[in-house]
């Protein structure tokens, strides 16, 4: 016990000002009390109990040793008391087995973190966000609402709202605990036949509140916090855009249009261009001064055409990003997606973001060095190196999921990012 009351002194903690002005409050009424117990002491009439007084004042002792003494005995009391009601107070609140200084710890460390942006959409950003947020509370994910296929399209055109689906990934993998309340948050009926089937809870949840508070993204706030998410999701926009594809199909010199983004890898060939309608649509104002205010933005991982470049093709959103003063990294996928980016290396990538949003978007590229494991047909490993000289920087890393061949382990991830922004500009997060 003596040692965890030891460790409520360590830096950082914002504790120690709070503890030593209690204890100077404790003084001053000991003090107070003293005084009191002194002229008593001296005034009152010859009684049985002024011996009784004498002898627990320890009077029969030096006055330095009685000082230790009593000084020692106030400060235990003190301790073991703090101790007590801490624990009374924050029970609630713990996981079995983590001493309340931990939580604490982990909590200033994370509330002094960077400011940090990711944009992008669907898994990739989810699996980045839920490896970020042990390191850092001030995050902010910029997410697509250009999707239109499964629950979020269903959702979309029969109530008209903005589709929920990637921002409801993001407040769940931004949970500070995925217990039984983010699991409902992600559940999906699977009724055959009912009409709720395929629908995600999550996404019922968030549209039911965005016609009971008449705001989308009041709605997306309110789900953060009954959700407990450390930081803050933001749609790039709030109006109702449609993603379209120019592709070239295989083996014949012809194009295709295909409109919708739940459409555009279904499509076989190769993707040429990609754009919102209505086009040029305003930004959502949160997400602008979010990047302008970042420490670091982060752009992917992702599906390249149908989750990334939706946000980038809000004009105000790449030139915010432009503007930013953070350090740019763009994370390039693992692997290829079959019907978006097969046969892509890493240059692809970023040529394909050049050519839609505009130069000077980011000053490095992160791409995965490890190429272990086997992955499903119609997918291939990313390769990144030496093609791209002269496009921009690149850092390659072993940033693989071993547990699932061709995705990013959110741990490895999030350690290199923080690795590479504490190599820039000093230790800003630990």
């Amino acid at each position: 016990m003596w040692r965890e009351l030891l460790v409520w002194l360590t830096p950082g903690l914002g504790v120690k000002r709070w503890l030593f002005l209690l204890l100077f409050g404790i003084t001053m009424i000991a003090v107070g009390l003293a005084i009191a117990v002194l002229d008593v002491y001296r005034t009152a009439p010859e009684t049985w109990w002024l011996p009784l007084l004498s002898y627990l004042s320890l009077r029969f002792l030096p006055r330095l040793l009685r000082a230790i003494i009593f000084g020692g005995l106030g400060v235990g009391i003190i301790g073991v008391g703090l101790w007590g009601l801490n624990h009374s107070i924050m029970a609630p609140f713990l996981r079995p087995g983590r001493p309340v200084v931990d939580a604490i710890a982990r909590f200033r460390k994370r509330e002094r973190g960077a400011r940090i942006v990711v944009i992008g959409g669907g898994h990739g950003l989810s699996t980045l966000l839920r490896g970020l947020k042990h390191h850092t509370a001030n995050l902010t994910a910029i997410v697509t609402v250009a999707d239109d296929g499964g629950s979020s399209g269903r959702l979309r055109n029969s109530l008209g709202v903005l589709p929920p689906g990637d921002i409801r990934n993001c407040l769940a993998a931004l949970s500070d605990d995925e217990d039984l309340i983010t699991q409902l948050f992600q559940y999906r009926f699977g009724s055959p036949g009912a009409e709720l089937e395929g629908h995600s809870f999550g996404n019922l949840f968030i549209s039911a509140l965005s016609e009971l508070t008449g705001s989308f993204e009041e709605a997306v706030a309110e789900s953060g916090r009954v959700l407990g998410v450390s930081g803050q999701v933001l749609p790039s926009t709030l109006n109702d855009v449609r993603l379209i594809a120019d592709k070239t199909l295989p083996m014949v010199h012809a194009e295709v249009r295909v409109h919708g983004e739940s459409r555009i890898p279904t499509v076989s060939g190769r993707v040429r261009r990609v754009w919102l309608e209505p086009n040029n649509p305003p930004a959502f104002p949160q997400a602008v001064r979010a990047l302008l205010q970042a420490d670091m933005v982060i752009i992917g991982p992702g599906s390249l055409y149908t989750s990334i470049l939706p946000n980038l093709l809000v004009p105000e959103i790449a030139d915010a990003l432009r503007a930013s003063s953070a350090f740019r990294v763009f994370v390039c996928n693992v692997t290829t997606q079959p019907g978006e980016t097969d046969g892509y290396t890493c240059a692809d990538h970023i040529q394909a973001l050049l050519a839609h949003a505009g130069q000077d978007l980011f000053d490095l590229a992160v791409v995965n060095d490890c190429h272990e494991g086997s992955l499903p047909e119609g997918y291939a490993w990313v390769q990144g190196g030496e093609e791209l000289e002269g496009l921009t920087p690149v850092y390659a890393s072993d940033v693989a999921s071993v547990v699932q061949p061709g995705k990013h382990d959110a741990d490895k991830l999030a350690r290199s990012l923080i690795d590479l922004l504490q190599a820039r500009t000093g230790p800003l997060v630990e």
